[in-house]
């Protein structure tokens, strides 16, 4: 019998990606065949995101590319499009199963099943208070970076946001599962682990002993051969006392901080939910930068809020400039049914939106360069993640800090830190070169040389 085909592929953050290559493990220790989508499979997978409207759209292109693409394979609908709107995807014709954000670990069984015929197949289940953290398997995206899932779900129900109703109440993994993971990623040589989660900073809220956050980070800090931690991201309501030692004082956890702004404007962060003003935002990363003054701030922001004036826009530019992110990500309001802000007077019009994230972009992109300006000239540690395409003999991989840097070599050096000095800003990349010492060991595996690197 010949061996089936999986085809799978996901839409929006990097939660969902990471959820994505689990359930892609799940089906090749099955004894699917992984295949690139859309080629023609037995089975589709689509991993939707419902984050804004244009997800929405997005996510019912790509079931229906699917259904295209081979009429007779399984089709199925998971994430959190599947999880707030089950009947709307199963109006779609050639929707086979529609799982949701919950038992993603039943995912073949529940393929099997429709393998066999019948009707679809509604399997999404009510997230309830104190269920427990779904564990799937650990995602090695590359030969470079691991992602470890932490924690899911969120509690904050900001009056924008349809996650809190997608994604269920919080649930943290158990800090032993964690640690084991940790440990056994780095003895596979993995350099750096990146710790993700729906609401990262709220992890062990629902645990009992007492852990939080800043409790895990000083458990897996200790972890011998640990190279490098980044926390993909933290609220600011979430930085206790605790957590800014630990994220500011152990050289392993990258100098590398993504820490929501939202808005710039007091009146628009009440009216979104969000607890902290912006002068606290203000407060904080410079409260961070002191302790770490080289470090990389990230951010996201939203234009176009119910009732933004051109003034509260403004606001929200100027708190932007002053904290001088490194980068930032904009997205424009888009209003979600159910959400209190799909109807709240005073939306903005399609157009003054998108006028609003040109100029925001725009002063993003200014404030990207000055940062990574300030780094040419110097030798750094280059996490090297894969060759760049459309460059042969380049390869191209991060800093600690997160600069995006690109180098000429002679091997391949994929999952390796290397000392490149950072020489030209350029095509929205640092290009490098490569210090002569590791080009003669490119063959040879890190070591200890590796350790000091990694805390640059």
């Amino acid at each position: 019998m010949p061996i089936s085909r999986v085809a799978l592929v996901s839409l929006g953050c990097k939660v969902n990606q990471n959820e994505l290559e689990a359930m892609r493990h799940l089906f090749r220790e099955a004894g699917y065949e992984p295949v690139p989508f859309p080629e023609k499979a037995d089975v589709y997978v689509i991993h939707t995101c419902t984050v804004t409207h244009t997800s929405d759209r997005k996510s019912r292109q790509l079931i229906r590319r699917a259904v295209r693409a081979n009429p007779e394979a399984v089709v199925v609908v998971t994430g959190c499009y599947a999880q707030v709107a089950p009947e709307e995807v199963l109006s779609i014709p050639g929707v086979d199963v529609v799982v949701g954000t919950r038992d993603r670990h039943r995912l073949v069984e529940l393929v099997e099943e429709a393998r066999k015929g019948g009707t679809p197949l509604n399997a999404v289940g009510v997230h309830e208070p104190g269920e427990e953290f779904e564990e799937l398997p650990v995602v090695e995206l590359s030969r470079a970076r691991a992602f470890l899932k932490i924690q899911e779900g969120c509690e904050e129900y900001c009056t924008y946001c349809i996650v809190p109703y997608a994604r269920g109440p919080f649930r943290s993994r158990a800090p032993e599962a964690i640690l084991n993971e940790v440990e056994r990623l780095v003895a596979k040589g993995y350099l750096e682990i990146v710790l993700t989660g729906v609401h990262t900073g709220a992890y062990g809220r629902d645990l009992t002993g007492g852990i939080d956050l800043a409790g895990l980070l000083k458990k897996i800090v200790r972890i011998p051969g640990l190279q490098r931690l980044r926390i993909s991201s933290v609220d600011p309501l979430d930085f206790t006392p605790e957590l800014k030692a630990m994220l500011t004082g152990e050289e392993v956890i990258c100098p590398h901080y993504h820490i929501p702004l939202q808005s710039g404007d007091d009146t628009i962060l009440e009216r979104m939910g969000r607890r902290y003003s912006s002068s606290y935002y203000l407060d904080l990363i410079a409260s961070l930068r002191s302790r770490r003054p080289r470090a990389a701030f990230t951010s996201d922001v939203m234009v176009g809020f119910p009732g933004e004036t051109e003034e509260q826009f403004q606001n929200t530019m100027a708190v932007v400039k002053e904290a001088a992110l490194a980068a930032i990500h904009v997205f424009p309001f888009s209003p979600r049914r159910g959400t209190p802000a799909a109807a709240m007077p005073g939306q903005i019009a399609p157009e003054v939106k998108k006028e609003r994230e040109r100029r925001l972009l725009q002063l993003g992109r200014r404030l990207a360069r000055q940062y990574a300006r300030e780094f040419l000239n110097e030798t750094m540690a280059v996490l090297v993640e894969r060759p760049l395409p459309g460059h042969p003999g380049v390869y191209e991989g991060h800093t600690g800090n997160y600069l995006n840097v690109a180098f000429l070599a002679a091997g391949d050096l994929t999952g390796q830190l290397v000392p490149v000095r950072l020489e030209e800003l350029r095509g929205g990349l640092i290009w490098g070169q490569l210090e002569k010492d590791v080009r003669e060991k490119q063959e040879n595996r890190p070591g200890e040389r590796n350790k000091d690197l990694a805390q640059h």
